[in-house]
């Protein structure tokens, strides 16, 4: 039996392939270097999407679909704001995504793609005693996604970057928030139920929980002056260096080269330039420090590693790093969704019983 279904099959798909050995990620035939920083977010929901919904329009008119479904998820969701609030960011964002019609039409689909952009920022805000700001349907999903969270219009740099972090983070294969949506989905149930799943997936420390814990360790490091050797006691002391490893990948992640280069491009914008410079040398350490620890193992740089620092830069806080990541990895979720609606069937594996068994009466 393998422990975690590591190397069992439990779906056909055409939405995303994970090469672990060789590093690579696809996404519907196309290279994640083809797609991050060229394609936008709407044009990789569609993407995605496509054949999964009869009425999907195109690119230009499913962006501006997605536009007006921020609107209405915010005129939806406006008067519970204050109660969401009381709830940490992530618990509230899911919350507010629970209140959503649990349907499954594309309208459906597009409320759930808008709503992490949505409630984030308006949470956040809350938070803070500020009043959260309407959606403008006309702009960019990342950039209104900041105008929300910031209350003006941000660097068109910033924009793109989140964008290209949307895009990056998008779908990757069979992972736990995946499986969860796909395991809900066949029971026919709606979408809204199936993303539920997906994020409560989502929300254990050993999936989307990391990129926050990043800047923490940053900071630590910072703190202590000598990065090896805060490294080399973490691991004495048996603790995991946040940004390093994955469960597929034996080389680097390929995110990883996306979202660094996206922050490189950044230049000293949100505070990235001594970051940047910072956090290479305490990757540089990790890597050495590991190879050293843990010489029967390849850990490389992950995807949390540079999302930390892009995520920051675009001003938000750690507790909202899986927030923004759930922004982006819901239009996989969904297409994962009504992919195994429609070509699955419903997902029952066996388990095999260990425990004592009772007496047999004659």
């Amino acid at each position: 039996m393998a422990n975690g279904l590591d190397d069992v099959v439990a779906a056909e798909t055409v939405l995303s392939d994970v090469d672990g050995l060789g590093g690579r990620l696809t996404i519907r035939g196309h290279s994640l270097p083809e797609l991050a920083g060229r394609w936008r977010y709407p044009q990789v929901a569609r993407l995605l999407l496509d054949g999964f919904f009869d009425d999907l329009p195109g690119d230009a008119e499913l962006a501006e679909a997605i536009g007006r479904a921020r609107v209405e998820v915010f005129q939806r969701l406006q008067p519970t704001l204050s109660t969401l609030a009381a709830l940490d960011v992530y618990s509230g964002m899911r919350a507010g995504i629970a209140l959503l019609p649990d349907g499954g039409t594309l309208a459906d689909a597009l409320r759930l793609i808008a709503a992490p952009a949505v409630l984030t920022p308006a949470l956040l805000r809350a938070k803070r005693g500020d009043k959260a700001v309407a959606p403008d349907k006309g702009a960019d999903h990342a950039a209104d996604m900041l105008r929300m969270l910031s209350g003006k219009a941000d660097s068109p740099d910033l924009a793109r970057a989140l964008d290209t972090y949307l895009v990056t983070v998008c779908d990757h294969g069979l992972n736990a928030s995946t499986f969860a949506t796909r395991v809900v989905a066949s029971t026919q149930a709606g979408l809204t139920s199936a993303i539920l799943a997906g994020l409560g997936a989502l929300k254990g420390p050993l999936h989307g929980g990391a990129p926050g814990p990043v800047i923490e360790m940053l900071d630590a490091i910072e703190a202590s002056g000598d990065a090896a050797g805060w490294l080399r006691d973490e691991i004495v002391h048996g603790e995991r260096i946040m940004g390093f490893g994955h469960r597929i990948y034996r080389v680097r992640d390929p995110r990883a080269d996306v979202l660094k280069a996206v922050v490189r491009q950044l230049g000293g914008k949100g505070g990235t330039g001594r970051r940047l410079a910072f956090a290479e040398e305490v990757e540089q350490a990790a890597l050495e420090v590991l190879r050293v620890a843990k010489p029967q193992r390849s850990i490389q740089t992950n995807v949390e590693f540079y999302t930390a620092l892009l995520l920051e830069a675009a001003g938000f806080p750690a507790e909202a790093f899986s927030n923004v990541f759930a922004a982006g990895r819901i239009a996989g979720w969904i297409a994962h969704a009504r992919e195994q609606q429609t070509t699955g069937r419903l997902i029952r594996p066996q388990s095999r019983y260990v425990g004592p068994v009772p007496d047999l009466v004659a």
